[in-house]
């Protein structure tokens, strides 16, 4: 396989704050391929919006510690001097943020900002940048380009708006996407058509992208790979059909778990996961999921999961302590419509002695 594009390796980022230090990525390791689609996957709070942002260097603060590595077509963006930093950024490797409205200045129509966004990383004259802003709008579907370019963005709905900033990410062709929360707020009419344009962009542009998201749903299509994320850790990855069809993980049976199916029994109820995600300046003992977890036992409280290959897997790797047979018996008892009490009573049962 040819060198990855990115590689993240053992990437800490810990900020000093008045209550204690916020481990908000603790050890984080992952590859991406040139054209290859990741989503990351987990609740707000995980750790997945700032893993990225310190990719594109905007988690540098006084109060952050970044360690590990983080190498970029050949370049450790970690080691990057704050000017080379910005070259790469919105040029190389480009972002799609959460929140449109907030993102677009309000006093700025919107073809000025485009061709800030061009004039940035090339020195081309204001009539060949404008051009290009139309061509972006077009790209993205915008009807009315040549009008709209002279819009501001709250003349825009909020699909027209994400369209836009997705224009701005691509204006400079980079050869990373991150599109953060890339639907959120939208109804799901728009949200197909956002995904639905990135998945196109992507193939004609040759992009490498990676998705950040809550919603397991929005990626089974999209994502080549999936990884999630827990309390600033990666609790799971492998090929997007592994985590679909034989997930390892309780953490991810319970992201499954609340996704609404077609298939399911009519009544059937939706299966939260009980409690709240843990506060990443004070996390619990041992795995960081052994509070809200249905299948905890006493040891899971003590000892720290290591992320691990799947046996047969090919490619899948979780960080759980329970055996893989365990966990293979736990998601076929699930499969059958088990709740995690009534699976736990059924499958543990046989192995609490090792407990």
């Amino acid at each position: 396989m040819s060198e990855p594009l990115l590689r993240v390796q053992d990437l800490r980022v810990h900020f000093d704050t008045e209550d204690g230090v916020v481990k908000a990525a603790d050890g984080l390791s992952y590859e991406l391929q040139r054209g290859q689609v990741l989503g990351i996957v987990g609740e707000s709070g995980s750790g997945k919006s700032v893993s990225s942002l310190t990719i594109m260097g905007l988690s540098r603060a006084e109060n952050a510690r970044i360690s590990g590595s983080v190498v970029f077509d050949g370049r450790d963006m970690l080691s990057l001097a704050a000017e080379q930093m910005r070259a790469v950024r919105g040029n190389e490797i480009a972002m799609i943020f959460q929140d449109p409205l907030s993102s677009l200045h309000p006093f700025y129509r919107v073809g000025d900002q485009l061709v800030e966004a061009i004039h940035a990383h090339h020195d081309v004259p204001r009539g060949a940048a404008l051009d290009r802003a139309l061509e972006l709008l077009e790209m993205v579907g915008i009807p009315e380009p040549k009008r709209r370019v002279r819009a501001y963005p709250h003349e825009f709905s909020g699909g027209m708006r994400q369209r836009v900033m997705i224009a701005m990410a691509l204006a400079n062709e980079p050869k990373l996407l991150i599109a953060d929360e890339p639907t959120t707020a939208l109804d799901v009419t728009v949200q197909a058509q956002i995904l639905d344009l990135i998945r196109r962009l992507k193939d004609e542009l040759g992009m490498a992208v990676i998705i950040i998201t809550h919603d397991l749903g929005i990626v089974a299509e999209m994502a080549d790979e999936i990884a999630v994320m827990y309390a600033g850790r990666i609790v799971e990855r492998g090929p997007t059909e592994r985590i679909f069809a034989a997930p390892e993980h309780p953490y991810t049976w319970g992201l499954l778990g609340s996704i609404p199916r077609l298939d399911a029994p009519a009544g059937s109820e939706l299966v939260p996961i009980p409690g709240r995600p843990p506060s990443l300046i004070d996390l619990p003992g041992g795995c960081s999921f052994h509070p809200r977890c249905p299948y905890v036992q006493p040891r899971h409280r003590e000892q720290q999961p290591l992320l691990e290959p799947v046996p047969g897997g090919r490619g899948h790797a979780v960080a759980c302590l329970l055996e893989h047979e365990t966990r293979a018996r736990l998601w076929r008892s699930l499969q059958r419509g088990a709740v995690p009490e009534q699976a736990r009573a059924s499958v543990l049962a046989e192995d609490a002695p090792d407990g």
